[in-house]
């Protein structure tokens, strides 16, 4: 989780506002306070300069208004006796004016001397004088370094206009008291605002820890852990937001338990599934896959996750990801290779929300190998049986026809027209009894009835009648151990297996070749082997000749009588003894047949080998 900046926390943001607020409302109250504060002292100050200027006036006034010759000087001295009364600490200077603009006395001794008689250059008295109004204005003195206010006021005889009052007063002191005052007030603001932070602090805790708490609670409800509790700290919306909060905590701790509960359900179901699943996003990418589909497709997940599914499933070229959503149907698959068949039948389901919305496809793959693989047998076995069974019937049909037809009468081909129709029908009724056995086997309708044997008394019994009976010139090998080997085994069974071997290994053996019998001991077995030098198999169909009506050489096998079930009831028999059985062959050196039979070695019987 990304740390907080300092000016991104809240803590920080409202004492931020807080003391903006404060300060912005103290800034609107010290700037009208200061301009009010301003305008009442400059006006208090102009008032006293006016009411002492008044009195000032009317002395004036009574001078200019006596009688006097033109030539008098009574006039200057008058006046300036009259101003000579009125100076103070806050008053520089006080001129006397004429109509016409003409000084004609000053209240600053050196003034009287330099300016009386002269016409005046100030704009404030002309415009005082032409206006008949008081006029006033502040300046600063560059050579006192101070603040003066000039004002003029014009002296009035009724309606006329008979002259003005020009004073200078020093209202620097006003400005002080200004200033003295204004910082008096930013002390104070400062200390309230001081005091406002440190108060604004407290109380941005108050509002901002349960926050704090929820927040850190947040990250850890992020992490996975939902342990934590906000701490709630009072009764109000903050403290209702704390308890609500802890139970969304509470809710969701169930709702990811219950989620996850169900997560490992689906994951067992599709771990465990014999059907594959593939799930995909809404592009067609491959999300989900259990581990039966990556079997039947024999991938792995980093060669699958994340790639369009018509390309994992082969079918690119004929069906876009548009037209498997579409689809309705589901379609076969097939992913034989030469060594092992793979047929495989894929249906599809469009997962989408309820605004149609299409989420992605749910895929399942069902493996139809077996069932395809049966489908063929059963085919190939109906087509084997009819065909097994068509030949003898088209010859004992054809013997009999000639038989109908007057071939009887004749005493020289009769009896060998019903020696070939009696031949036939045996071959019928073996190839009948092999299917029947092997239907027994194939439904466990058959009970094997075991018994204790030396096996290499009943093995040499066997192997005694053959070669007692054998017509070609085949010579018998045995390397049977001296030792007694008793096993339990059903000896009519085995004996129709072993009789079945040495049948096959006599009939392809040729002329002067020689028929090997061994058993030799193994770990928890004894192994039996027959061997022939006959022509072989070829390595191709080795494994195919324990299938059912498979001949090696199926010209030779129906002449000799054969029904191509032998070695599949061989198979079934000794199967059901709980042994092996499999061959080695090496074309045109000869075929050996092996199978194994459990065998439990006795200390009384034990044999070094």
């Amino acid at each position: 989780m990304r740390k907080v900046g300092i000016f991104n926390s809240i803590h920080v943001k409202f004492v931020l506002i807080y003391v903006m607020l404060i300060l912005l409302a103290l800034q609107i109250i010290g700037l009208y306070f200061s301009q009010q504060l301003e305008q009442t002292l400059k006006t208090n100050f102009s008032n006293s300069i006016k009411d002492r200027i008044n009195l000032v006036e009317f002395s004036v006034r009574e001078e200019m208004l006596k009688e006097r010759p033109s030539d008098d000087p009574s006039l200057e001295s008058s006046l300036r006796t009259v101003l000579s009364g009125f100076s103070s600490d806050d008053i520089n200077e006080v001129r006397v004016i004429d109509a016409k603009y003409r000084i004609l006395a000053s209240s600053v001794s050196d003034h009287q001397k330099m300016l009386v008689g002269q016409k005046t250059m100030d704009d404030i008295v002309k415009r005082a004088i032409v206006s008949e109004s008081p006029q006033s204005v502040i300046y600063f003195n560059e050579k006192t370094k101070s603040r003066v206010q000039k004002s003029t006021h014009p002296i009035m005889n009724g309606s006329e206009v008979i002259g003005a009052l020009y004073v200078e007063s020093n209202i620097e002191k006003v400005f002080m008291q200004i200033d003295q005052i204004n910082r008096i007030l930013a002390g104070a603001a400062a200390v309230s605002l001081t005091i406002t932070i440190i108060i604004g602090i407290f109380i941005a805790q108050t509002f901002t820890r349960p926050i704090s708490d929820m927040r850190r609670q947040a990250q850890a409800m992020a992490k996975g852990n939902y342990s934590r509790k906000v701490r709630v700290y009072g009764n109000d919306e903050m403290g209702q937001l704390a308890i609500a909060f802890n139970h969304l905590t509470n809710q969701l701790l169930e709702s990811q338990s219950t989620t996850e509960a169900e997560r490992r359900k689906l994951a067992s179901v599709l771990e465990n599934m014999t059907d594959g699943v593939i799930s995909t996003d809404r592009k067609g990418r491959v999300s989900l896959i259990n581990d039966s589909a990556l079997g039947m497709l024999r991938m792995t997940s980093d060669l699958v996750l994340n790639r369009p599914i018509n390309n994992i499933l082969g079918i690119e070229k004929e069906y876009s990801f548009e037209d498997l959503i579409e689809m309705r149907e589901s379609i076969p698959l097939d992913f034989s290779t030469e060594d092992e068949p793979s047929i495989l039948r894929a249906t599809f389901s469009v997962t989408q929300r309820e605004t149609g919305f299409v989420n992605g496809l749910i895929i399942v793959l069902h493996d139809n190998t077996e069932q395809e693989k049966i489908e063929m047998e059963r085919r190939e076995f109906v087509s084997n049986v009819s065909h097994e069974l068509r030949t003898p019937l088209t010859t004992m049909r054809s013997y009999l026809e000639a038989l109908a037809e007057g071939a009887w009468r004749n005493e020289d081909i009769a009896p060998a027209f019903l020696n070939v129709t009696q031949t036939e029908t045996e071959r019928m009724i073996r190839l009948v009894n092999d299917l029947l056995k092997l239907s027994r086997m194939d439904s466990n309708e058959y009970e094997l009835n075991t018994e204790w044997v030396d096996f290499n008394t009943f093995f040499n019994s066997i192997i005694d009648r053959f070669e007692f009976s054998k017509s070609q010139e085949v010579s018998f090998r045995r390397i049977v151990p001296p030792v007694d080997l008793f096993v339990e085994i059903d000896t009519d069974k085995l004996t129709q297996v072993i009789d079945n071997i040495i049948s096959n290994a006599l009939k392809y053996s040729p002329d002067g070749g020689i028929v090997r019998f061994n058993v030799a001991v193994l770990d928890g077995s004894i192994r039996v082997s027959i061997s022939d030098e006959g022509l072989g198999i070829p390595a191709a169909n080795v494994n195919r000749i324990f299938d059912r009506f498979f001949r090696a050489d199926k010209a030779r096998s129906r002449a000799m009588g054969g029904t191509g079930l032998g070695l599949a009831i061989a198979k079934e028999m000794i199967n059901a003894h709980g042994g092996k059985i499999w061959a080695h062959s090496v074309e045109g050196e000869g075929t050996t047949i092996f199978f194994t039979l459990p065998y439990e070695q006795h200390d009384d019987g034990e044999w070094d080998r």
